[in-house]
């Protein structure tokens, strides 16, 4: 029987063993090929450990305590958005425009490299196009963006080894979050913000086409309306080519403007206290942590309040700021700076001084620093007035000089004299201090003495006690700065910090416990890690609790009807105490104050120290800043007043003698003592010097000045 052959089908059989013979040679060579070049670029290439330690920079974010977001510091716009939050239009509209082979290849697109290493071949140092996502996934992280034959090959074998050690759902994530889009933004979630003031998972197919067409030059796109439309409908046709959607949908969207968020520049949110916070985290963290690390960082921060605090301080310097403008005038050289004329010699004008203000308020019991100010505006000048300066506090320091004299036997019942003394100081000229108003009112009681805020009387006091005992009982309660142990010291001379007195007036309403101030809560890192935590509170007992009541009570004459009672008269009408104070020569107006909760500081002055303006107080600029603060602070806290403490006690005294009153006494006070400090004398019949009874009989006189004590300091 004969037997017929199909020619035609032998040869298509030998034709397809040729081919996969010629195949599978290729493929050992590509493989020869590929662990050649291994060897050869091995030593600069990623190792395994780098790529399984890719961590991006991530932006420092700073909440409030209630989860406001206040600042965000980074060298690098970012924030991470997982794989599975990314909307599925983004990650097809990436892969039509770039790589839609990426999920059968591994790492490299054979047939693409081959053509294009073929056409770059002629020229070796041009190299064309056709990375596939993994390869510019390993560019970016890993190698220079010149255009060479070594950097692809490179290139490829990063990919490859990217590829090995990561899934394509790790790369695509990798890949959009790491990439810049233009305008300050690194990755998806920063560049859906930046562009479009939205989440990611609110990014339209337009929009992700837009960012997906920047990918390619975001510096020359993003500025250029017509260059971002441009490559926006670029990307929907590849999306509409790769069959992800219809001609139609593809010619409806084209056809829309684009809708784009105007780029913003913000300062962010409490920025003198978000300062102080970055100031922190970098002197113990250090730069990169702080800028790259993703940290979370908690703070004290009531937001709400922090609002009121920056819109009372700006309204009453706005206020200050107009007045001296109208009454001194622009040719004032105490009130102006003189800016010189760089074009012409000897010209130039005249610019006011700015009138600056800074506030702390503080929670008692824990330390929380609930608002800061440090300034009229950050803008313009980033010194931190509550924190750095140095100011004289004038009379809110005289609170440390009666804290030491009841500490130490004294009483608010006992009597001193308001009236002239001369201080000799050796190598020095003769000190004769004044009060306020130039006068002098007699005898009174320490408790009259701080409620009218009397210098000589505090002078004198200091002097009975000792300066350096002053000093150790301000230094205990939070004071940082240097004092000096001089009678000035008394009135305020010596320099303090906003927030250290202000601290320091908590120990007061706490009983005597020093409760350190805080800023910041937690800090936690990128990986949710808590790297810091001060939620435990320290707390230190500095003063019995007998002796800081005793304070409150007297500082609450102060409020209720003293220097201070003007916060009774703008309607804050909780139980409160407090001090104002005044520099010499009216450059620092001040008043620190607490009730039961929480305690306020606040300062008012130039920076120069020139003078606020003659009888321009801490009572008339500070204090009615410090009320609005502390009636938003308390608006949603109960009322409360002052708990008493065991081993106090009261008893009436003769305001004549401050000893016991009897029926026959006048003017009476209820005042309070330590359980056993109680006077054991009745009052005279007849004192026998004329003195100052109380707010009822405000008694004013002039005592001359030959009649005055002479104190050898």
């Amino acid at each position: 029987m004969k037997k017929f052959f199909n020619v035609d089908a032998v040869d298509g059989r030998r034709v397809l063993r040729s081919i996969i013979i010629l195949s599978a040679l290729l493929l050992i060579l590509a493989c020869i090929i590929t662990y050649w070049l291994y060897l050869v670029y091995k030593e600069d290439l990623p190792s395994f450990e780098s790529l399984h330690n890719i961590e991006p920079s991530l932006k420092t974010k700073i909440y409030a305590a209630d989860g406001t977001l206040l600042q965000e510091f980074f060298n690098e716009n970012r924030a991470l958005v997982p794989y599975n939050k990314i909307p599925p239009q983004m990650i097809d509209m990436l892969l039509a425009v770039e790589d839609r082979e990426f999920f059968d290849h591994w790492g490299i697109n054979i047939p693409r490299t081959f053509k294009a290493f073929a056409i770059d071949v002629v020229r070796w140092r041009r190299a064309q196009g056709a990375s596939t996502i993994t390869q510019q996934l390993a560019r970016m992280l890993f190698l220079h963006r010149q255009k060479t034959v070594e950097r692809k090959i490179k290139e490829a074998l990063t990919a490859i080894k990217l590829e090995r050690t990561y899934s394509k759902e790790e790369i695509l994530q990798m890949y959009l979050n790491q990439y810049y889009f233009g305008r300050g933004a690194y990755g998806i979630s920063a560049a859906a913000k930046a562009y479009f003031n939205k989440s990611v998972d609110e990014l339209t197919i337009n929009d992700c086409a837009l960012l997906v067409g920047l990918l390619k030059a975001p510096s020359r796109y993003s500025d250029s309306p017509e260059q971002s439309l441009r490559i926006r409908n670029s990307s929907l046709y590849s999306y509409y080519d790769w069959g992800k959607m219809s001609r139609h949908d593809y010619d409806s969207l084209r056809a829309l403007p684009l809708d784009l968020s105007s780029p913003k520049s913000e300062s962010g949110r409490a920025p003198y206290f978000t300062e102080m916070v970055r100031q922190y985290l970098l002197d113990k963290y250090g730069e990169d942590v702080l800028y790259t690390g993703g940290l979370k960082v908690i703070t004290t921060l009531d937001w709400d309040l922090q609002q009121t605090a920056e819109t009372e301080m700006k309204q009453k310097l706005n206020t200050m700021q107009a007045y001296y403008e109208r009454v001194y005038g622009i040719n004032n050289p105490n009130y102006t700076n003189f800016i010189p004329d760089s074009t012409e010699p000897g010209g130039g004008h005249r610019v006011f001084k700015e009138i600056q203000g800074a506030s702390v308020t503080i929670e008692n019991d824990n330390g929380n620093v609930l608002s800061l100010m440090g300034g009229k505006s950050f803008a313009e000048s980033k010194f931190n007035r509550a924190v750095q300066a140095l100011r004289q506090p004038g009379s809110s320091f005289k609170p440390f000089v009666y804290t030491a004299a009841i500490d130490n036997g004294y009483h608010p019942s006992d009597i001193f004299y308001d009236d002239p003394i001369v201080l000799t100081i050796p190598g020095a000229k003769e000190w004769r201090p004044q009060n306020f108003d130039n006068e002098f009112m007699g005898e009174m009681t320490l408790r009259d003495g701080l409620r009218l805020s009397r210098n000589l009387i505090a002078i004198k006091l200091l002097l009975k006690l000792n300066p350096d005992q002053v000093i150790f009982y301000a230094n205990k309660m939070g004071i940082t700065t240097p004092l000096q142990p001089v009678a000035s010291l008394a009135i305020g001379t010596s320099e303090v910090r906003l927030i250290d007195i202000t601290s320091a007036y908590t120990v007061f309403p706490n009983g005597g416990i020093k409760v350190p101030y805080r800023y910041i809560l937690k800090i936690i890192d990128r990986y949710g890690n808590v790297m810091e935590d001060n939620t435990n509170i320290h707390k230190e007992e500095v003063l019995s609790a007998q002796t800081a009541y005793i304070m409150v009570n007297m500082l609450q004459s102060v409020v209720d009807n003293g220097t201070g009672r003007g916060a009774r008269t703008l309607g804050f009408m909780r139980p409160a105490g407090g001090k104002t104070g005044t520099s010499d020569n009216f450059t620092d107006n001040w008043f620190v104050g607490f009730t039961p909760q929480i305690t306020t500081g606040v300062w008012v002055g130039f920076d120069d120290k020139t003078s606020i303006g003659k009888n321009q107080t801490g009572s008339a600029n500070a204090l009615p800043i410090w009320t609005a603060i502390m009636m938003k602070a308390h608006s949603t806290l109960p009322t409360q007043d002052f708990s008493v403490p065991d081993g106090i006690t009261f008893a009436d005294i003769c305001l004549n003698s401050g000893k016991l009153a009897t029926d026959r006494c006048i003017d009476v006070r209820r005042e309070v003592f330590k359980i056993g400090d109680v006077p054991t004398e009745t009052c005279p019949v007849h004192p026998s010097k004329k003195l100052y009874v109380g707010p009822s009989n405000i008694d004013r006189f002039n005592i001359p000045e030959d009649s005055a004590d002479v104190y050898h300091f």
